[in-house]
């Protein structure tokens, strides 16, 4: 998502993205709806467009000040043709005593539909006290040609959508956390996705017959429930997994005292791209082969202590690949030292993570 997507800044600390498929959407209301005899209606379906979004957004900033007040901070909204996602920032979690995770997890999810129905509601009523001429009542409820009625009706419609029992939708995501009061997070998001599912191809069935737009939904939401349900199950393994199961312990080192070319040509002939700067057994540093490249162009020959990251984390041999991964990501690091006794046994990259869990996964099928 984030990878598919571009920066469109921040709002209370919460960076926002936009997702490239956004503007083709933008793209097919204008070739849709513009006529030389009204070019008009162009202009305002693309209003109506950027209206409906503001709504998703400021869903999204109901989830995302949720988070925060349950101890867990928005990392991203990304803006998607059909909705939003909030990214949650898990490795920065507050541990909020007393508060059962299930119960967090509801009150995360219908912040959403309860700003979007909060907004439809005040709307509406102002509306019917100052504007008679909008006729809320009458059909289309969501018109370009009548954006305040189009307003009223797009948030109560964004509410009541969202509250559907669709897993990943949030009344999917209420749904889950019932369900994990009695079972495994796993079993429940496998419950809730088989719902889900069923949701998605209604969906589709019926937007098969009058409504492109609802099967579109429809495969979204398959997609997206199959994505978030292997997504649960890595996350498992991710906690069940110990560092001494993937770590790399072979591996090469430099000292801050090597030259940049002398580390230039270890890495040449290393499969590693992050190195671990030892002086005396003592871990001081770590640099990347492309810190490295940089470096040299930059000042030329000089040395790997001049151009080495001193901040970084280490990990227990004990600890678990969740852990790990939640210490790259804080800090945004592409290695973590494995320690055993303050000795220095192992280490693990991001460019080894993967392959490691893919052969581990295969590994543990085969031992079944």
């Amino acid at each position: 998502m984030r990878n598919w997507s571009i920066p469109a800044g921040r709002i209370f600390g919460t960076e926002l993205r936009i997702h490239w498929t956004f503007f083709i959407l933008l793209l097919f209301v204008l070739f849709t709806t513009y006529t030389p005899q009204h070019p008009e209606m162009a202009a305002r379906s693309l209003a109506l467009v950027a209206m409906v979004f503001g709504c998703v957004l400021l869903h999204e900033l109901g989830h995302a000040l949720a988070g925060y007040k349950s101890g867990i901070p928005a990392k991203a909204i990304i803006l998607l043709p059909i909705g939003g996602i909030t990214l949650l920032d898990e490795t920065r979690q507050v541990p909020q005593p007393g508060i059962k995770t299930w119960k967090r997890d509801i009150r995360i999810a219908l912040a959403g539909p309860l700003v979007n129905l909060c907004i439809g509601l005040a709307a509406g009523l102002i509306l019917a006290a100052v504007r008679h001429d909008v006729e809320l009542w009458h059909k289309p409820y969501i018109f370009a040609g009548n954006l305040p009625r189009s307003l009223v009706w797009a948030n109560l419609w964004l509410a009541f959508f969202n509250l559907l029992p669709a897993y990943p939708m949030d009344g999917g995501r209420v749904l889950r956390a019932v369900f994990s009061r009695r079972m495994d997070s796993i079993t429940a998001t496998r419950r809730a996705v088989s719902i889900g599912q069923t949701f998605a191809l209604l969906f589709m069935l019926v937007g098969m017959l009058n409504n492109a737009w609802l099967t579109l939904i429809g495969v979204f939401l398959f997609v997206s429930a199959q994505l978030e349900e292997r997504s649960v199950v890595f996350q498992s393994v991710l906690e069940t997994v110990q560092l001494e199961d993937v770590m790399l312990t072979d591996f090469a080192t430099l000292s801050p005292a090597d030259t940049l070319e002398d580390a230039l040509d270890k890495a040449v002939h290393s499969l590693q791209d992050d190195f671990p700067v030892v002086r005396g057994g003592d871990m001081v540093g770590v640099i990347s082969r492309q810190k490295i490249l940089e470096a040299l162009r930059r000042e030329g020959n000089a040395y790997v202590q001049s151009a080495m990251n001193r901040i970084f984390d280490v990990a227990q041999k004990k600890e678990s690949l969740a852990s790990a991964f939640r210490k790259l990501t804080a800090r945004n690091l592409s290695l973590i030292p494995v320690v055993e006794e303050e000795r220095l046994v192992g280490i693990v990259t991001l460019q080894n993570l993967m392959h490691s869990m893919a052969l581990l996964a295969e590994s543990r099928k085969l031992r079944r």
